[in-house]
């Protein structure tokens, strides 16, 4: 054990351990060379941006801030803390998106009350999808700081726009503090829409988009004549080819059924049946990552399905009680999607795929018409329908994805 001398050196010893361990932990210890290379690329979302710039964008603003849960910056701090705080700016209104301010709402929402500023939040998922000019009175800037996902029938975006086009006609700035493609700014997948306006095809894009908020709004503004008086606070370290989970952001549910990267990933896929008849997982603890229903057999599904040998894919058999939603407290049957390949996956050939062999093995039982309630493309659902067995579908809007590409170029602000 050792005499007391030694004992009382060991005791000396832990303690200063301890008093290092303690001070780096309130980032008062030096910053070890290893930690500041793993962070010399921090990835900075457009709120970091404008606290690093003094809120110079706001200064002297009126703001009407529409925002959610995931407004925060790198840090976790809240977008609505953090301009409230800025000592040149005031907040006058606050704005939520579907799923309300806290994001866990999954139906209409109505207006409440934020504790923090003690203002009236209005929500643009409720009696109203757009400010109204009452909700507007006192307001000379809009800011918009939600987290997308990506794909087109997020209804995240189509807010964006919306709001968009009242800021141009009453003459208010918009400033949209731009966030990473979570699924990257490189993946772009058909089909356009063939119409646009509605709340999940805001504007003629394809259903997996490549694009950030920031700079959707600046495609929006130009290609449907909004005019808004926009600016977009850039991300800075972002690439285009990073997945979120390469960002070194926090994660958070961009909405009660977005709980992971894989679900978001999976989501254009599989949500593209979430108009019908189906359980998309909402109710179990994976949505978007399973799928059933009573009438559903998941081992004659996953074999058709795997033997399709669609990238980065693999399809489980699987049985699920939903505990809300669709067929809740019903025993579904389906599947469970494994995601082995992130990159290589087409969620567009594997969510169309899903589609024919649903009607193909199961018939009237599956409501497929409602599948163009998402799609928004009826010539392509009829072709779907159509067909009988392994299709590749790609090359059906080839041309138009091309023409899209060439357009989308004009408004991508990173590399």
């Amino acid at each position: 054990m050792g005499g007391p001398k030694n004992r009382t050196l060991t005791i000396l010893l832990i303690a200063v351990g301890f008093f290092h361990t303690s001070m780096g932990s309130l980032g008062l210890a030096e910053e070890s060379p290893t930690r500041a290379a793993e962070f010399k690329n921090e990835v900075l979302v457009g709120i970091d941006v404008l606290v690093q710039d003094d809120f110079k964008q706001l200064d002297g603003r009126k703001v009407g801030l529409i925002t959610n849960q995931t407004g925060v910056d790198r840090l976790g701090r809240s977008t609505l803390e953090l301009i409230h705080a800025a000592p040149n700016v005031q907040v006058v209104a606050i704005f939520s998106p579907e799923h309300g301010l806290k994001g866990l709402l999954d139906e209409k929402v109505a207006d409440s009350q934020d504790p923090l500023t003690g203002l009236r939040v209005y929500s643009l998922y409720g009696k109203t999808r757009r400010p109204t000019p009452e909700m507007l009175a006192g307001v000379d800037t809009l800011v918009f700081d939600i987290q997308d996902i990506g794909a087109r029938f997020y209804t995240y975006i189509a807010t964006m726009g919306n709001a968009m086009e009242v800021a141009a006609k009453q003459g208010i700035r918009f400033v949209v503090l731009d966030r990473p493609n979570p699924i990257t700014g490189v993946r772009v997948f058909g089909p356009l829409n063939d119409r646009d306006g509605r709340f999940t095809a805001y504007h003629p894009i394809p259903l997996v988009h490549g694009m950030t908020t920031g700079e959707l709004a600046k495609m929006f503004n130009r290609e449907r004549d909004i005019n808004a008086d926009l600016t977009v606070v850039q991300v800075k370290g972002w690439r285009r080819s990073m997945w979120y989970d390469e960002t070194l952001l926090p994660w958070i549910n961009p909405s009660p059924n977005m709980r992971s990267l894989t679900e978001a990933a999976l989501y254009p896929a599989v949500g593209l049946i979430e108009a019908c008849k189906v359980s998309v997982g909402r109710g179990t603890d994976t949505p978007f990552e399973r799928f059933g229903a009573p009438w559903m057999d998941g081992r004659r599904l996953a074999a058709r399905l795997n033997h399709l040998g669609l990238a980065g894919i693999r399809f489980i058999p699987f049985s699920f009680t939903p505990d809300s939603s669709k067929h809740k407290g019903q025993v579904c049957g389906g599947v469970q999607l494994v995601l082995t390949d992130r990159d290589a996956f087409d969620p567009l050939e594997t969510g169309l795929s899903i589609v024919r062999e649903l009607k193909n093995l199961f018939g009237d039982s599956f409501d497929v018409d409602r599948v163009d309630r998402l799609l928004f493309n009826a010539a392509l659902l009829e072709k779907v329908k159509a067909s009988q067995g392994p299709t590749r579908y790609t090359p059906l809007w080839a041309s138009d994805l091309q023409d899209f590409l060439r357009q989308r170029a004009e408004y991508l602000l990173y590399q």
